[in-house]
Protein backbone atom coordinates (compact mmCIF):
# COMPACT_ATOMS: atom_id res chain seq x y z
CA UNK A 1 0.00 0.00 0.00
CA UNK A 2 2.85 2.58 0.96
CA UNK A 3 4.66 1.82 -2.57
CA UNK A 4 1.39 2.47 -4.27
CA UNK A 5 1.20 5.88 -2.05
CA UNK A 6 -1.70 5.01 0.42
CA UNK A 7 -1.50 6.67 4.23
CA UNK A 8 -1.72 3.85 6.21
CA UNK A 9 -2.82 3.49 9.72
CA UNK A 10 -1.84 0.22 11.57
CA UNK A 11 -4.18 -1.45 14.22
CA UNK A 12 -3.29 -3.95 16.18
CA UNK A 13 -2.71 -5.44 20.06
CA UNK A 14 1.30 -5.31 19.44
CA UNK A 15 3.22 -2.65 19.06
CA UNK A 16 4.59 -2.02 15.69
CA UNK A 17 7.13 0.79 14.39
CA UNK A 18 6.21 4.32 12.77
CA UNK A 19 7.88 4.98 9.43
CA UNK A 20 6.44 7.60 6.68
CA UNK A 21 3.57 7.25 5.64
CA UNK A 22 2.33 4.28 8.10
CA UNK A 23 1.53 5.69 11.56
CA UNK A 24 0.80 2.62 14.09
CA UNK A 25 -1.94 2.23 16.79
CA UNK A 26 -2.27 -0.18 19.33
CA UNK A 27 -5.14 -1.38 20.40
CA UNK A 28 -7.57 -4.12 20.81
CA UNK A 29 -10.33 -4.02 17.96
CA UNK A 30 -13.16 -4.76 20.66
CA UNK A 31 -12.39 -1.71 22.37
CA UNK A 32 -15.41 0.11 20.77
CA UNK A 33 -14.39 3.58 22.25
CA UNK A 34 -10.81 3.53 21.12
CA UNK A 35 -11.46 1.81 17.42
CA UNK A 36 -14.42 4.64 16.87
CA UNK A 37 -11.89 7.23 17.94
CA UNK A 38 -9.05 6.06 15.76
CA UNK A 39 -11.61 5.85 12.85
CA UNK A 40 -13.40 9.33 13.53
CA UNK A 41 -9.45 10.88 13.51
CA UNK A 42 -8.17 9.33 10.19
CA UNK A 43 -11.31 8.90 8.22
CA UNK A 44 -10.18 6.18 5.75
CA UNK A 45 -11.24 5.42 2.58
CA UNK A 46 -11.22 2.22 3.17
CA UNK A 47 -10.62 -0.60 6.20
CA UNK A 48 -8.59 -4.07 5.37
CA UNK A 49 -9.71 -5.94 8.37
CA UNK A 50 -7.45 -8.86 8.43
CA UNK A 51 -7.27 -9.46 12.81
CA UNK A 52 -8.07 -12.83 13.89
CA UNK A 53 -7.17 -14.82 16.63
CA UNK A 54 -6.26 -18.17 15.23
CA UNK A 55 -7.76 -21.78 17.11
CA UNK A 56 -4.26 -23.15 17.22
CA UNK A 57 -2.99 -19.71 18.76
CA UNK A 58 -5.31 -19.49 21.80
CA UNK A 59 -6.38 -22.18 24.27
CA UNK A 60 -9.24 -19.07 25.46
CA UNK A 61 -12.28 -20.12 23.08
CA UNK A 62 -13.70 -16.79 24.19
CA UNK A 63 -10.89 -14.72 23.34
CA UNK A 64 -11.36 -15.94 19.51
CA UNK A 65 -14.63 -15.72 19.32
CA UNK A 66 -15.26 -12.08 20.78
CA UNK A 67 -12.26 -11.23 19.37
CA UNK A 68 -13.13 -13.00 15.36
CA UNK A 69 -17.14 -11.94 15.85
CA UNK A 70 -17.32 -9.65 18.28
CA UNK A 71 -14.46 -7.23 17.51
CA UNK A 72 -15.78 -7.39 13.22
CA UNK A 73 -18.38 -5.85 14.62
CA UNK A 74 -16.90 -3.11 16.07
CA UNK A 75 -14.56 -2.50 13.40
CA UNK A 76 -17.94 -2.16 11.51
CA UNK A 77 -20.07 -0.24 13.22
CA UNK A 78 -17.16 2.74 13.20
CA UNK A 79 -16.68 2.36 9.66
CA UNK A 80 -20.40 3.06 9.28
CA UNK A 81 -20.40 5.77 11.65
CA UNK A 82 -17.44 7.37 9.89
CA UNK A 83 -19.00 6.53 6.86
CA UNK A 84 -16.13 4.89 5.55
CA UNK A 85 -16.59 3.67 1.69
CA UNK A 86 -14.76 -0.24 2.03
CA UNK A 87 -14.54 -2.69 4.36
CA UNK A 88 -12.24 -5.18 3.02
CA UNK A 89 -12.78 -8.32 5.66
CA UNK A 90 -10.52 -11.59 5.22
CA UNK A 91 -11.82 -14.71 6.02
CA UNK A 92 -10.98 -18.09 5.39
CA UNK A 93 -10.84 -21.51 3.63
CA UNK A 94 -12.04 -23.12 7.08
CA UNK A 95 -15.26 -22.50 6.15
CA UNK A 96 -15.39 -26.12 5.21
CA UNK A 97 -13.25 -28.93 6.29
CA UNK A 98 -13.97 -31.87 3.76
CA UNK A 99 -12.32 -32.70 0.42
CA UNK A 100 -13.83 -31.16 -3.18
CA UNK A 101 -13.71 -32.71 -6.71
CA UNK A 102 -13.83 -29.20 -8.19
CA UNK A 103 -13.21 -25.13 -7.37
CA UNK A 104 -15.70 -24.05 -4.26
CA UNK A 105 -17.17 -21.39 -5.50
CA UNK A 106 -19.17 -18.26 -3.41
CA UNK A 107 -22.60 -20.08 -3.95
CA UNK A 108 -21.51 -23.35 -1.74
CA UNK A 109 -22.82 -23.46 1.74
CA UNK A 110 -19.89 -23.44 4.54
CA UNK A 111 -20.14 -25.88 6.80
CA UNK A 112 -17.27 -25.50 9.49
CA UNK A 113 -16.77 -27.60 12.18
CA UNK A 114 -14.45 -26.20 14.17
CA UNK A 115 -14.30 -22.83 16.68
CA UNK A 116 -12.27 -20.79 13.99
CA UNK A 117 -14.24 -21.58 11.21
CA UNK A 118 -17.10 -21.09 12.80
CA UNK A 119 -16.34 -17.44 13.97
CA UNK A 120 -15.28 -16.78 10.39
CA UNK A 121 -18.65 -17.58 8.80
CA UNK A 122 -20.41 -16.15 11.82
CA UNK A 123 -18.30 -12.25 11.12
CA UNK A 124 -19.22 -12.98 7.22
CA UNK A 125 -22.78 -12.87 8.34
CA UNK A 126 -22.81 -10.59 10.26
CA UNK A 127 -20.86 -8.34 7.73
CA UNK A 128 -23.81 -9.30 4.92
CA UNK A 129 -26.62 -8.45 6.93
CA UNK A 130 -25.24 -4.40 6.61
CA UNK A 131 -25.58 -4.79 3.31
CA UNK A 132 -27.02 -0.61 2.02
CA UNK A 133 -24.98 0.70 4.98
CA UNK A 134 -21.73 -0.60 3.81
CA UNK A 135 -19.19 -1.37 0.82
CA UNK A 136 -18.21 -4.75 2.34
CA UNK A 137 -15.95 -6.76 0.54
CA UNK A 138 -15.15 -10.42 2.17
CA UNK A 139 -12.31 -11.95 0.61
CA UNK A 140 -12.31 -15.83 1.58
CA UNK A 141 -8.05 -17.41 1.13
CA UNK A 142 -6.66 -20.13 1.29
CA UNK A 143 -3.36 -20.83 2.79
CA UNK A 144 -1.58 -17.74 2.43
CA UNK A 145 2.22 -18.19 2.57
CA UNK A 146 5.53 -15.53 1.33
CA UNK A 147 9.05 -15.00 2.62
CA UNK A 148 9.03 -15.54 5.83
CA UNK A 149 5.69 -17.45 6.86
CA UNK A 150 6.59 -20.24 8.82
CA UNK A 151 4.10 -21.73 11.37
CA UNK A 152 3.15 -25.18 10.70
CA UNK A 153 5.07 -24.72 7.02
CA UNK A 154 8.28 -24.91 9.33
CA UNK A 155 7.93 -28.67 10.47
CA UNK A 156 8.02 -28.99 6.33
CA UNK A 157 10.91 -26.45 6.41
CA UNK A 158 13.00 -28.33 8.70
CA UNK A 159 12.84 -31.95 7.29
CA UNK A 160 13.60 -30.71 3.50
CA UNK A 161 16.87 -29.18 5.41
CA UNK A 162 17.83 -31.50 7.25
CA UNK A 163 17.56 -34.11 4.60
CA UNK A 164 15.09 -35.98 6.13
CA UNK A 165 11.70 -38.28 4.85
CA UNK A 166 9.00 -36.27 3.92
CA UNK A 167 5.89 -38.06 5.01
CA UNK A 168 2.33 -37.67 2.42
CA UNK A 169 -0.44 -38.67 4.57
CA UNK A 170 -1.86 -40.95 1.49
CA UNK A 171 -0.65 -40.91 -1.89
CA UNK A 172 -0.16 -37.40 -1.87
CA UNK A 173 -1.90 -37.17 -5.52
CA UNK A 174 -4.49 -34.41 -3.52
CA UNK A 175 -4.47 -30.71 -4.77
CA UNK A 176 -4.56 -28.08 -2.30
CA UNK A 177 -4.27 -24.40 -3.09
CA UNK A 178 -2.10 -21.67 -1.59
CA UNK A 179 -2.42 -17.90 -2.58
CA UNK A 180 1.08 -15.55 -2.34
CA UNK A 181 0.89 -12.75 0.17
CA UNK A 182 1.14 -10.28 -2.36
CA UNK A 183 -1.31 -11.44 -4.83
CA UNK A 184 -3.91 -11.62 -1.73
CA UNK A 185 -2.65 -7.87 -0.94
CA UNK A 186 -3.15 -6.78 -4.65
CA UNK A 187 -6.77 -8.13 -4.83
CA UNK A 188 -7.62 -6.59 -1.26
CA UNK A 189 -6.72 -3.21 -2.94
CA UNK A 190 -8.81 -3.56 -6.25
CA UNK A 191 -11.78 -4.36 -4.24
CA UNK A 192 -11.31 -1.39 -1.84
CA UNK A 193 -11.26 0.82 -4.77
CA UNK A 194 -14.27 -0.89 -6.88
CA UNK A 195 -17.98 -0.88 -6.50
CA UNK A 196 -17.91 -4.35 -6.21
CA UNK A 197 -19.75 -5.86 -2.85
CA UNK A 198 -20.26 -9.43 -1.59
CA UNK A 199 -18.00 -12.49 -1.07
CA UNK A 200 -14.91 -13.15 -3.58
CA UNK A 201 -12.79 -16.04 -3.46
CA UNK A 202 -8.85 -15.73 -4.20
CA UNK A 203 -6.16 -18.07 -4.71
CA UNK A 204 -3.04 -19.46 -6.98
CA UNK A 205 -3.75 -20.70 -10.40
CA UNK A 206 -1.69 -23.17 -10.78
CA UNK A 207 -1.95 -25.93 -8.23
CA UNK A 208 0.09 -29.42 -8.64
CA UNK A 209 -0.84 -32.45 -6.65
CA UNK A 210 0.83 -32.30 -3.00
CA UNK A 211 3.78 -35.02 -3.68
CA UNK A 212 4.44 -32.62 -7.20
CA UNK A 213 4.72 -29.51 -5.05
CA UNK A 214 6.69 -30.78 -2.10
CA UNK A 215 8.85 -32.98 -4.75
CA UNK A 216 9.47 -29.78 -6.97
CA UNK A 217 10.65 -28.01 -3.80
CA UNK A 218 12.74 -30.55 -1.90
CA UNK A 219 14.56 -30.94 -5.69
CA UNK A 220 15.47 -27.43 -5.78
CA UNK A 221 16.82 -27.48 -2.17
CA UNK A 222 19.30 -30.09 -2.96
CA UNK A 223 19.16 -31.65 0.42
CA UNK A 224 19.04 -35.50 0.75
CA UNK A 225 15.37 -35.00 2.02
CA UNK A 226 12.89 -37.58 -0.23
CA UNK A 227 8.98 -38.41 -0.28
CA UNK A 228 7.63 -40.90 1.43
CA UNK A 229 4.30 -42.26 2.32
CA UNK A 230 2.22 -42.99 5.24
CA UNK A 231 -1.26 -44.99 4.71
CA UNK A 232 -4.07 -42.12 5.06
CA UNK A 233 -6.87 -43.62 7.54
CA UNK A 234 -4.32 -44.40 10.18
CA UNK A 235 -2.00 -41.87 9.86
CA UNK A 236 -5.12 -39.49 10.39
CA UNK A 237 -6.99 -41.62 13.03
CA UNK A 238 -3.56 -40.91 15.05
CA UNK A 239 -3.49 -36.96 14.42
CA UNK A 240 -7.16 -36.69 15.99
CA UNK A 241 -5.78 -38.62 18.77
CA UNK A 242 -2.78 -36.42 19.13
CA UNK A 243 -4.38 -33.66 18.73
CA UNK A 244 -7.35 -34.03 21.22
CA UNK A 245 -4.66 -34.91 23.56
CA UNK A 246 -3.14 -31.54 23.08
CA UNK A 247 0.24 -33.66 21.76
CA UNK A 248 0.30 -32.08 18.10
CA UNK A 249 0.75 -28.62 16.54
CA UNK A 250 -2.13 -30.00 13.96
CA UNK A 251 -5.72 -29.16 15.03
CA UNK A 252 -9.01 -30.59 13.60
CA UNK A 253 -8.70 -28.79 10.49
CA UNK A 254 -5.12 -29.76 9.60
CA UNK A 255 -5.73 -33.31 9.99
CA UNK A 256 -8.77 -32.90 8.10
CA UNK A 257 -7.39 -31.64 5.28
CA UNK A 258 -3.80 -32.95 5.08
CA UNK A 259 -4.83 -35.38 2.44
CA UNK A 260 -7.67 -33.73 0.71
CA UNK A 261 -7.91 -31.48 -1.96
CA UNK A 262 -9.03 -27.95 -2.23
CA UNK A 263 -9.50 -25.13 -4.20
CA UNK A 264 -11.08 -21.94 -4.39
CA UNK A 265 -12.72 -20.87 -7.29
CA UNK A 266 -11.75 -17.10 -8.70
CA UNK A 267 -13.81 -16.61 -11.17
CA UNK A 268 -16.28 -13.68 -9.90
CA UNK A 269 -13.08 -11.99 -8.42
CA UNK A 270 -11.40 -11.93 -11.87
CA UNK A 271 -15.01 -10.68 -13.15
CA UNK A 272 -15.41 -7.97 -10.81
CA UNK A 273 -11.90 -6.54 -10.86
CA UNK A 274 -9.47 -7.81 -13.46
CA UNK A 275 -7.24 -9.74 -10.97
CA UNK A 276 -5.11 -12.05 -12.17
CA UNK A 277 -2.75 -14.30 -9.87
CA UNK A 278 0.88 -13.76 -10.69
CA UNK A 279 2.63 -16.95 -8.93
CA UNK A 280 1.83 -20.63 -8.07
CA UNK A 281 1.74 -23.19 -5.33
CA UNK A 282 5.27 -24.71 -5.58
CA UNK A 283 7.27 -21.34 -6.36
CA UNK A 284 5.29 -20.05 -3.60
CA UNK A 285 6.43 -22.73 -1.18
CA UNK A 286 9.79 -22.39 -3.06
CA UNK A 287 10.19 -18.74 -1.63
CA UNK A 288 9.11 -19.63 1.64
CA UNK A 289 11.62 -22.39 2.38
CA UNK A 290 14.19 -20.12 1.11
CA UNK A 291 13.44 -17.28 3.84
CA UNK A 292 13.41 -19.96 6.36
CA UNK A 293 17.16 -21.39 5.40
CA UNK A 294 18.50 -17.86 4.52
CA UNK A 295 16.98 -16.69 8.28
CA UNK A 296 17.78 -20.51 10.11
CA UNK A 297 20.46 -18.82 12.52
CA UNK A 298 17.43 -15.52 13.81
CA UNK A 299 14.35 -18.41 13.90
CA UNK A 300 12.85 -19.42 17.13
CA UNK A 301 9.63 -20.54 18.67
CA UNK A 302 8.96 -17.81 20.89
CA UNK A 303 5.48 -16.76 21.48
CA UNK A 304 5.39 -13.59 20.91
CA UNK A 305 3.19 -12.08 17.67
CA UNK A 306 1.58 -14.34 14.98
CA UNK A 307 1.96 -18.11 14.83
CA UNK A 308 2.57 -18.08 11.14
CA UNK A 309 5.72 -16.06 11.76
CA UNK A 310 7.18 -18.03 14.68
CA UNK A 311 8.54 -22.01 13.75
CA UNK A 312 6.11 -24.49 15.03
CA UNK A 313 7.01 -27.27 17.79
CA UNK A 314 6.77 -30.73 16.68
CA UNK A 315 5.05 -31.88 20.12
CA UNK A 316 4.85 -35.79 19.64
CA UNK A 317 5.66 -35.51 15.70
CA UNK A 318 9.36 -35.58 17.12
CA UNK A 319 9.21 -39.29 17.06
CA UNK A 320 8.34 -39.26 13.47
CA UNK A 321 11.65 -36.97 12.81
CA UNK A 322 13.26 -39.15 14.68
CA UNK A 323 12.25 -42.15 12.58
CA UNK A 324 12.96 -39.78 9.43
Amino acid sequence: MLREGWEVVGVDRLQDVEQPGYTPKTLDIRDATAFEKTVAEFKPDAIFHCAAVLAHDRQNRADLWSTNVDGTATVAQAAIQAGVKSLVFISSNCLWSTSWSRPVTEDDVPAPVEIYGRSKLAAEQHLQSLSGRLGVKIVRTPTIVAAGRLGLLSILFEFIHEGRRVWLVGDGRNRYQFVSADDLAQACLLLATSAATGIFHVGSDSVPTVREMFGGVIQRAGTKARLAQLPRRPAIAALRLLSAAGLSPLGPYHYRMIASSFEFDTTRLRNATGWRPTIGNTEILWRAYQFYVEHLDQLSNEQKGSPHRRVSGLGALRIVKWLS
